[in-house]
C-alpha cells in the first residue's frame, strides 16, 4: 500500500513538472518567438512599401506571407500546447477552443454537447481531463480512419462524464497491448487514475472505439 501511494505521488510530481514545463513553452512561443516574429513582419511591411524595384517587392511580399503561415503556426501549437482557455474560462471551453484547432488541422469534424450545469474543477484535475481528451483525439486522427467524432459531457453535483466516440476503424481490445497506441492509452488511465477519476476503452472493429471519461467533482 505505501509503494502504491509513493508511486502515485511520484506519477502526479512528474506531470505536474511536466505541464509546468509546458506550459512554459507555450508562453515562450506566444509572448516570445511570436512577438518576435511580429516585430520582424512589421519591419518587412514598412522595408517593402519603400522599395521601387518589382523583383525585390515580390521577394519582401513572399518573405512576409512565409513569416504571417510561422506565426500562424506558432499560435496553433501554442493553443494545443496549453490553451490559455483552460485556466481563464474553463474546462468546457478550452475543448471547445480545441476542438476548432483540431478541425482545421486533421480535416476531422467533432460534435460537441454539454449536458447539466458546468461545475468548477481543481486545475490540476481540469488539465488532467483536457490532456486526456487531447490524446484521445489525437489518437482518433492518427488510426481511427473516420471523419466523424463526437463527444458528450455530462454534469452532475458530484462527477462529470464524458464519452468520446469515433465512428472509425475499432480494434480487438484483447489486443489492446499490440496496439501502436498502447501506451497513449496507458498514460490516459493513468492520468485520471491520479485524479480519483476513471478512463475507460472498448472497441469493435469495424464499429468505432469508446472512451469513456470519470471525474469526481
Amino acid at each position: 500500500m505505501e509503494y502504491s501511494a509513493t508511486r502515485n505521488q511520484m506519477s502526479s510530481y512528474i506531470i505536474q513538472a511536466q505541464e509546468e514545463e509546458i506550459k512554459r513553452i507555450s508562453l515562450e512561443l506566444h509572448e516570445g518567438v511570436g512577438q518576435n516574429l511580429f516585430s520582424i513582419l512589421t519591419g518587412l511591411k514598412v522595408v517593402e512599401s519603400g522599395i521601387k524595384e518589382d523583383h525585390v517587392k515580390n521577394h519582401l511580399h513572399e518573405m512576409t506571407q512565409l513569416i504571417e503561415k510561422t506565426m500562424q503556426e506558432i499560435r496553433l501549437l501554442s493553443v494545443e500546447l496549453y490553451p490559455p482557455a483552460l485556466t481563464a474560462l474553463g474546462l468546457l471551453p478550452a475543448i471547445k477552443s480545441y476542438i476548432k484547432v483540431y478541425t482545421s488541422t486533421f480535416g476531422i469534424v467533432v460534435e460537441l454537447s454539454s449536458i447539466g450545469e458546468e461545475k468548477p474543477i481543481l486545475e490540476q484535475n481540469s488539465i488532467a481531463v483536457f490532456r486526456v481528451c487531447q490524446e484521445a483525439l489525437t489518437n482518433i486522427a492518427k488510426y481511427a480512419d473516420t471523419s466523424n467524432v463526437r463527444i458528450d459531457l455530462k454534469w452532475s453535483n458530484s462527477e462529470l462524464k464524458i464519452s468520446i466516440f469515433d465512428f472509425g476503424r475499432g480494434f480487438q481490445i484483447e489486443d489492446l497491448e499490440k496496439n501502436p497506441y498502447s501506451l497513449g492509452i496507458a498514460t490516459m488511465k493513468e492520468r485520471m487514475l491520479l485524479t480519483g477519476g476513471q478512463c475507460e476503452i472498448s472497441s469493435k472493429i469495424g464499429e468505432g472505439t469508446s472512451i469513456e471519461i470519470s471525474l469526481p467533482i
